[in-house]
């Protein structure tokens, strides 16, 4: 072969071999979560109705770990106290919100066009607590009778809490002294302001031991069953988009699952969301969050038999109305 052929020969290879390269350039290329780099991610929002805090760790772990960006969605978080959080839905302030099965009930019974339904109980177990210190004469629930209990106000999980438990005592509001104290429980208890406060079994009693009080707990989902929080969404969202559901429920409970074998890692991925936290204390409360995310070990699960019996509690306090066709209000399609 002559010099001049040879030189035309190596071009040629060289061209072609360019040409392989740069070939997948020209289409889209594909990520390990299979959307494509052309493919614009869906833009949702998550309404978390409170400020920054580590127990949100399986949604900070699902966005740091990219889990959201691989199943296609560009995921904002809406922190801060919100009045109506979960009626936010229906106004499209957020695509999702973070709330309880009560809250979504209580909403829906209020504003009749808010169609809502509970896609992924993150919560296994409703984490709110009566705390009475170690050494209270408060042995049972029936030895509340005639004595004080400081809640934040006549609001919330920690009121519906209170609910319940004097709803399993056979005891009313008029049979104890409740008095709204704010979100001041540990002071309160630890000057014996009051015989006990509501609270967060995650939270309040970790502070109280912390500041040398050793306490007992009265956990309200151990004597009334209550869907605790939970992934909500527009019944237009799920039955219209119900990809992007599944996507970001699926997304979520893989960072939930991180959580769960590595919460040492979660607090390092949370303290970028969580300004100025205390790691220490923040993994006390995440070790104490761990039994309220995994229940029975079925993540993000929705058990018929607790919205039933947390359906007529409700109804017993005449917070709701009989509801029709409570199972159309939660849904476990999504953990497929």
């Amino acid at each position: 072969m002559s010099i001049c052929h040879r030189s035309i020969m190596l071009s040629f290879c060289t061209l072609m071999l360019c040409f392989t390269v740069l070939l997948p350039a020209c289409g889209n290329s594909i990520n390990p979560g299979g959307t494509t780099s052309s493919t614009p991610l869906k833009d949702v929002s998550l309404g978390l109705g409170y400020h920054p805090d580590v127990q949100f760790a399986p949604f900070y772990v699902a966005q740091s770990k990219g889990y959201y960006k691989a199943a296609g969605l560009k995921v904002t978080f809406n922190h801060g106290i919100v009045t109506g959080l979960v009626g936010s839905l229906a106004t499209g302030k957020t695509t999702f919100v973070f709330a309880s099965g009560d809250e979504l009930l209580i909403a829906r019974d209020k504003n009749k066009s808010l169609k809502a339904i509970d896609v992924a109980a993150v919560y296994q177990k409703y984490p709110v607590s009566l705390i009475v210190p170690a050494d209270s004469e408060i042995k049972t629930l029936a030895d509340l009778k005639g004595r004080s209990i400081g809640v934040p106000g006549f609001f919330g999980a920690t009121y519906t809490g209170l609910l319940a438990l004097l709803y399993h005592a056979q005891l009313s509001l008029s049979d104890v002294n409740v008095q709204s104290i704010g979100f001041n429980q540990v002071s309160a208890l630890l000057q014996r302001d009051v015989d006990a406060v509501m609270g967060y079994s995650n939270n309040e009693p970790l502070q109280l031991e912390r500041r040398g009080l050793e306490v007992r707990t009265f956990v309200a989902s151990d004597y009334q069953p209550l869907v605790s929080n939970s992934i909500l969404v527009t019944e237009q969202m799920y039955h219209e988009q119900p990809q992007v559901v599944k996507s970001f429920v699926r997304a979520t409970l893989k960072g939930l699952q991180d959580v769960l074998d590595n919460p040492s890692a979660a607090v390092d991925i949370s303290k970028s969301y969580v300004p100025s936290m205390n790691a220490d204390q923040a993994l006390a409360v995440l070790q104490a969050t761990l039994p309220i995310y995994r229940g029975t070990g079925h993540l993000g699960y929705n058990d018929s038999a607790t919205w039933n019996s947390m359906e007529q509690f409700l109804v017993a306090q005449k917070m709701i109305a009989p509801v029709a066709n409570l199972s159309q209000l939660y849904t476990n399609d999504m953990l497929q």
